[in-house]
């Protein structure tokens, strides 16, 4: 394999980085999915609208309505419902690209194999952050439409919502990779959950973090899930401003910095 890599190594610039071609690791990543685990993909939506069913319209009918935060009355369910979205697509992005990519790199290995070709670090970063992204989607997607059939989406703006999510997804996607490669086992990986659980949790999921104290909710305005919620809730609920685009470029900054990031722990893996 060195004389496969030697010429990598040796190189540098963006050649070094990338052939151009994560297409092919997408492409490949998408064949085994559909080979082996499609319907457990597919599925994956299942569990926000459980929680839908189960606090937006169980305990929704104790609470009624609810402020969003903004001085806006809406219905308990409409105010979960894009927190759930925006949870189902963060937990489809993670999961791709933290137990499905630890498989991968240390179990059979597939990362030596490609990047032993023309393919770059970037290109397998692109493509394995680009699989985790339509992960996220499907589960984005799927979830709108049980929104929409629910009357849930309050506004137009709610047609953006799923782009919308599709960039979150990326963001998580993009660091779940590299921190997935400082990870040996699976075992290294329920840390993953000790964060996500928290985030789940605080991140204005199920009420507005306007009941915390002033030094939590500086802290929660920090945390990625809530800047995803924000900006889905916006979207679905018709309250739009200049907030929005802070929380996209959050997710800009987080996409670029964690590309970054998977890329060069990637080249550190295998072309060092």
């Amino acid at each position: 394999m060195s004389l496969f890599l030697e010429p990598l190594r040796r190189s540098r610039g963006v050649g070094a980085l990338s052939s151009g071609n994560a297409v092919a690791v997408l492409e490949r990543g998408l064949l085994a999915q559909f080979r082996v685990n499609v319907w457990v993909v597919v599925t994956g939506w299942i569990e926000p609208v459980l929680y839908l069913l189960a606090f937006g319209y169980g305990l929704g009918g104790l609470v009624g309505t609810i402020d969003d935060g903004r001085g806006h009355a809406i219905p308990y369910a409409a105010y979960i419902a894009p927190a759930l979205m925006a949870v189902s697509a963060m937990n489809g992005a993670v999961m791709e690209s933290t137990f499905n990519v630890l498989e991968k790199m240390h179990y059979k290995r597939l990362y030596e194999g490609m990047l032993a070709t023309r393919l770059g670090p970037l290109d397998v970063a692109l493509g394995e952050i680009s699989l985790a992204l339509l992960r996220g989607a499907v589960y984005a997607i799927g979830f709108q439409l049980v929104m929409q059939v629910a009357g849930l989406n309050l506004s137009w703006w709610a047609l953006l919502a799923v782009p919308a999510t599709v960039i979150v997804a990326f963001g998580f996607g993009s660091f779940g990779m590299g921190i997935t490669s400082y990870a040996k086992s699976y075992q290294e990986l329920d840390w993953v959950n000790f964060a996500l659980v928290p985030m789940f949790l605080l991140s204005a999921t199920f009420f507005p973090i306007a009941f915390y104290p002033d030094w939590l909710q500086w802290i929660v305005m920090c945390l990625p899930l809530w800047q995803a919620v924000e900006l889905i809730r916006g979207l679905t609920t018709g309250v739009v401003d200049g907030w929005m685009w802070l929380h996209l470029a959050y997710f800009v900054a987080m996409i670029v910095v964690g590309l970054i990031f998977t890329t060069r722990r990637l080249r550190a893996l295998f072309l060092s």
